[in-house]
């Protein structure tokens, strides 16, 4: 696995669909905006080839990103966030880029960064809840 420093991955006990399906309820209990889910191995089977079940979950609030949007125009390349699941030789992996790397890229201030910490949040709460179910 490649090294991106402003990339955070974590563990989760449970499979790549599962993992999905509760990351999609706590977004749902949150009031989040679900803009997406990409079956990126599906895809990939539609033109005959093999990938490890990937899925990306593209999501946000609107009341959090346009700020930040409106502020840094160029942010909207890296938004709304997403988390990627995906399944790591038998491992189940949760991935996102971490939001201190909008300061990096686009210059965003901490106070607009804030409002994108949710993402720590939810990935923690899907790591920890996976743990606890095994």
């Amino acid at each position: 696995m490649s090294e991106n420093p402003h990339a955070v991955t974590k563990t989760a006990s449970t499979s790549v669909t599962e993992t999905s399906r509760r990351l999609l309820e706590l977004l749902e209990h949150a009031g989040a905006t679900v803009f997406a889910v990409i079956d990126q191995a599906a895809a990939a089977r539609t033109v005959g080839q093999d990938l490890r079940e990937t899925i990306l979950v593209l999501f946000g609030n609107p009341a959090a990103g346009t700020p930040v949007m409106a502020a840094h125009p160029l942010a909207a390349l890296d938004l709304p966030l997403r988390i990627l699941i995906w399944d790591d030789s038998g491992t189940t992996r949760v991935s996102y880029l971490d939001p201190a790397a909008f300061a990096d890229r686009y210059g965003v201030d901490p106070e607009l960064l804030a409002k994108l910490s949710v993402v720590h949040m939810l990935s923690d709460k899907l790591a920890a809840d996976d743990a606890a179910s095994s």
